[in-house]
């Protein structure tokens, strides 16, 4: 009895680490950066304008954060994000924003905000708009801004 539940707990744990294994190959590697400008200058304008209908009330005109809102910019920004995807942000933007109305925002006004906070931290417009498809957002990886 003994022998027959360590082999079904040690199958069960091989199982396991193999199901982990098959979802972490099947995401796709970040293979872009921010810092290869990843939205253009039509894109931030329009996210500006969504933020600042939007977000600005809680999270600050500069997005310096509030009360109750965290900094969009800035080295407390980076802490939580650097090393993540841009996929990451757009999904807890898009599931959790605005604060009293996840999800009000279209696919579209979600990457044009994500442009305008990628804008504020001095990331370089390319000539490209960001996508508004998670898979797309998942390749592009957030590294710290280069400094001037």
């Amino acid at each position: 009895m003994k022998i027959t539940n360590t082999i079904i707990i040690g199958a069960g744990v091989v199982f396991a680490g193999l199901c982990y294994s098959s979802v972490r190959a099947a995401q796709p590697a970040a293979t872009k950066s921010v810092l290869e400008g990843v939205f253009n200058e039509e894109q931030q304008k329009r996210g500006d304008a969504v933020y600042a209908a939007e977000c600005a009330s809680c999270h600050g005109a500069t997005l310096e954060g509030g009360e109750m809102a965290p900094p969009l910019a800035g080295s407390a920004f980076m802490s939580n994000w650097q090393g993540l995807t841009v996929g990451d942000l757009f999904e807890r933007i898009r599931i959790s924003m605005p604060d009293g109305n996840p999800g009000k925002l279209s696919r579209q006004q979600n990457a044009d905000v994500v442009a305008y906070i990628l804008s504020m931290g001095r990331y370089p417009a390319g000539k490209t708009e960001l996508p508004k498809e998670v898979e797309l957002l998942k390749q592009i990886k957030i590294d710290a801004a280069k400094q001037e």
